[in-house]
């Protein structure tokens, strides 16, 4: 999938993720996509519970090799 930025929260805990994914969201324009790869598992609800509550728009989430993958659109 394409994807404008990336962030690479990989070996960080709640709330370290959501944190950096807010910030780099902040710098982008509307309707673009932001790639984000963690490897805390709690981020996978944390990550869906974050949409809800901003309106960002969670693409897809995957997991390969204890490592998840999240595309989110900015709103």
């Amino acid at each position: 999938m394409h994807c404008d930025k990336e962030l690479d929260v990989r070996g960080l805990n709640c709330p370290l993720p959501i944190l950096r994914t807010k910030k780099s969201l902040v710098d982008m324009t509307t309707g673009q996509i932001l790639r984000i790869i963690a490897t805390d598992p709690g981020a996978v609800i944390d990550f869906e519970v974050f949409a809800d509550q901003t309106g960002n728009e969670l693409l897809s989430s995957s997991e390969t090799a204890g490592e998840f993958m999240f595309y989110m659109k900015k709103k």
